[in-house]
């Protein structure tokens, strides 16, 4: 899953913040802004794994476009990161549906520069319904 993180620019007596909105109260720092983007991939990942702990669903995150016209963030740079969070999701369950041989090819091509696999595609197109 693609999360937007939003990026403080460090001063001379701070790093560079990393908030990650979707995900209230999960935030990380950084020496650099390289730092500060793995610190958030950690970050996001431990907040995921208490979510479902506590028996949360693991939010499907907004558009960045959506964040970045938040007046909240003004300033700030963005990102996206990409975490792996089908560990923390359980009871999988395989499901057999027949789609049109056209639409199975456009979701495989959006699955492929999505960098994801087509059950991680339409699992996640389905949460953006459901939301």
């Amino acid at each position: 899953m693609k999360f937007p993180i939003a990026i403080e620019p460090a001063t001379d007596s701070t790093a560079w913040g990393v908030v990650v909105p979707d995900l209230p109260g999960c935030f990380s720092a950084g020496d650099s802004t390289e730092d500060a983007a793995i610190n958030a991939v950690e970050a996001i990942e431990l907040h995921c794994e208490a979510l479902v702990e506590d028996g949360v669903e693991i939010p499907v995150p907004r558009p960045l476009a959506e964040w970045q016209a938040d007046p909240e963030f003004a300033g700030w740079m963005w990102a996206l990161v990409d975490v792996d969070v089908s560990h923390f999701e359980s009871g999988a369950e395989p499901v057999n549906i027949t789609l049109p041989r056209w639409l199975v090819a456009e979701i495989d091509a959006h699955a492929k520069v999505r960098g994801v696999t087509r059950a991680d595609f339409l699992a996640d197109a389905a949460r953006a319904a459901l939301r």
